[in-house]
């Protein structure tokens, strides 16, 4: 897959079936647009292309909203890659973009990239003001010699899959409903930073992990049996998100102990996915309290590693 920029830095020689959004996880409804894609791009002899937005214009457009991504922008790139996609081209959305209208938009996909086939949701407006709607569109197609395909929503047990919706679920707390649209289980990547320790003192040594974009989604504060792969092997543990009552913490944390492996993991990026939620996070009378607790967590997920997940 050729990874490009900016619109601009790039000249198509040959014909391409394109799909334009934000794609932010990468959900089984954004799968089903990329195999849509695909099957065009080969049966009419195209390059699959991929156009996607950084920042995600929710932040350009109203820089105070509190969402938060489901996947930074090189989550992004890797996932839509996996999905052998030919290019994938990350237009930085500034003010420049942003007040281009939807013909001149469409207009510059035909000239720099030589777009034969555009496939929109049903539902996508792009363009300054949002005026690019699918009939807008589909009334330039004789003028500038491209089709536009109309993708229809994935629906999942009667719920239209989207972005939003996978985050309310992770909110909530519910990895499981989120990894039903998401097609995979939910993940967060960072870097093993230092702690303080205690969790080694309680038999349950930890590693911290800081989350480097701010805007990257956190799933509501509790245990969460999670799973690394850790030199190359997968290796399954329990996270705490919160702020460690117990202690009287004063910041998030997350800290994960994983299970039969004592490596050194200082300093190294970690990518960890969430399977199972079992508690909120809870407020104990001591540190021996705290560890009874920590050593039934311990039980419960070796019973669901062992039922779901060890054939």
């Amino acid at each position: 897959m050729k990874y490009i920029h900016n619109l601009e830095a790039y000249r198509y020689k040959i014909p391409t079936a394109v799909t334009i959004g934000s794609f932010d996880g990468v959900h089984l409804g954004h799968q089903k647009i990329l195999n849509d894609l695909k099957k065009i791009a080969n049966d009419n002899k195209r390059r699959s292309v991929v156009i996607s937005f950084d920042p995600h214009p929710r932040f350009f457009l109203n820089p105070q909203t509190g969402m938060r991504l489901l996947t930074t922008t090189d989550e992004k790139i890797a996932l839509i890659s996996s999905q052998k996609i030919d290019d994938i081209i990350i237009q930085r959305f500034d003010n420049h973009f942003a007040g281009l209208s939807a013909k001149n938009f469409i207009k510059k996909l035909v000239e720099n990239i030589h777009m034969k086939d555009l496939l929109i949701g049903y539902d996508h407006r792009f363009g300054k003001n949002r005026n690019g709607t699918f009939d807008l569109i589909k009334s330039m197609e004789t003028t500038y010699g491209f089709r536009v395909h109309k993708i229809e929503s994935l629906k999942i047990d009667g719920q239209e899959v989207s972005s939003s919706l996978i985050r309310k679920v992770l909110t909530n707390g519910d990895v499981n409903r989120a990894q039903t649209f998401l097609g995979r289980s939910y993940f967060i990547t960072g870097k093993v930073v230092q702690g303080n320790r205690l969790g080694r003192k309680l038999g349950f040594p930890t590693a911290n992990i800081k989350v480097e974009n701010p805007y990257k989604l956190i799933p509501k504060q509790g245990v969460y049996l999670v799973q690394s792969i850790l030199d190359n092997i997968q290796v399954f543990g329990m996270m705490n998100i919160g702020y460690r009552p117990t202690i009287d913490g004063n910041r998030l944390i997350m800290e994960v102990h994983f299970f039969d492996f004592s490596g050194d993991l200082y300093g190294k990026d970690l990518r960890v996915y969430f399977l199972r939620r079992l508690r909120d996070e809870l407020k104990f009378k001591d540190l021996n309290a705290l560890q009874n607790q920590l050593e039934k967590d311990a039980i419960i997920c070796r019973k669901i590693i062992a039922r779901d997940f060890i054939k």
